[in-house]
């Protein structure tokens, strides 16, 4: 008998090989998996107990975990955070996350509506949304970014606390995106059709609003870690925030902080588009301002169709331009 005869050849015992290395490999993604899923479902039971001894009540009901083995996705039925010593409370519908096989660390996740929030001084919020999504790039130590976007957006006071609900305010589309630079946090986000219903406002009328903005708050990396109980001692650097209708358009851009002492500090720059218009929509919104906004907007109008105008504010005292605006209050 040859050697050939006594042995499989080089093919075949590659495939074996191959073969072999896929069942090992398999088994080992599979305890990775069931592991995972496992601690993770110890992880909510423990960070709930936690709570509950602080006498707080928070949990995702009915946590399931599915998807083996092509992804991981993670379900509850709802949300639900209440704090009966601060008397906050916050619930919303079913939250389901799902991360492909292919893209692990990007999980996609959808929350049903509606969010109920209560806060002491506030009247309670009742927030609905036809679809709302939540994309996550996972990183060490922080994620890479986490960007919200959201259709059919409305908001009113509770129905269940008040027999005659407020219309608050409705949005087609807002979106959002979170991302750390360094030790700062970016913010870029933008919203559009978004209209402010007159008994939210003190009966003021103002016109379908869209919107979009660039904002990097300082040190926003340690604040997330350890939320500040004061705006005092913070800064942002804007550069864009925008507010438009029709024709009106209202950029600003630069830095803004805040003292010790509560004081404002900040160097922006106020550019105009259709300044007629934006005193139109002003003094729609503030009527008993009317005369002296179409006053000064018909000056401003005069250096064109598009201008700049500087804002600053030193130790809270504002002035556009040459034009003292009077004292801004300290903030808490």
């Amino acid at each position: 008998m040859t050697s050939s005869d006594e042995r499989p050849s080089n093919p075949r015992r590659w495939l074996l090989w191959l073969a072999a290395s896929i069942v090992v490999l398999f088994a080992i993604y599979s305890g990775g998996w069931f592991y995972l899923a496992d601690r993770l479902k110890t992880e909510a039971d423990q960070a709930s107990a936690k709570l509950q001894a602080s006498g707080i009540v928070a949990g995702c009901a009915n946590l399931n975990i599915s998807g083996y083995p092509m992804s991981f996705a993670v379900s509850c039925d709802n949300i639900a955070y209440e704090d009966d010593g601060r008397k906050v409370a916050a619930s919303t519908g079913s939250f389901n996350a799902v991360a492909d096989i292919i893209s692990p660390l990007s999980p996609v996740a959808d929350l049903r509506g509606p969010l109920r929030t209560m806060a002491p001084g506030t009247p309670s919020l009742f927030i609905d949304w036809d679809q709302l999504q939540a994309n996550v790039k996972v990183w060490w130590p922080l994620p890479s970014s986490v960007s919200l976007r959201a259709d059919g957006l409305s908001g009113q006071t509770d129905p269940q606390d008040d027999t005659d609900p407020v219309q608050l305010f409705s949005a087609g589309k807002a979106a959002g995106e979170l991302q750390p630079v360094g030790q700062d946090v970016k913010y870029v986000g933008s919203f559009g059709d978004l209209e402010i219903n007159a008994d939210a406002i003190g009966g003021r009328v103002l016109p379908a609003l869209d919107g979009s903005g660039e904002v990097t708050l300082k040190n926003g990396v340690a604040l997330v870690a350890v939320p500040p109980k004061s705006l005092r001692g913070q800064s942002v650097d804007i550069a864009k925030l925008d507010l438009s209708s029709g024709t009106a358009r209202i950029t600003v851009s630069g830095p803004i902080s805040v003292d010790a002492e509560g004081l404002v500090d900040a160097n922006l720059m106020i550019k105009l588009k259709d300044p007629k218009a934006v005193a139109a929509i002003l003094g729609s919104a503030m009527p008993e301002h009317k005369s002296e906004i179409e006053q000064g907007f018909a000056a401003i109008a005069m250096l064109g169709k598009e201008p700049s105008l500087p804002l600053k504010i030193s130790k809270g005292k504002a002035s556009l331009g040459f034009i003292p605006l009077g004292k801004i209050k300290p903030v808490e």
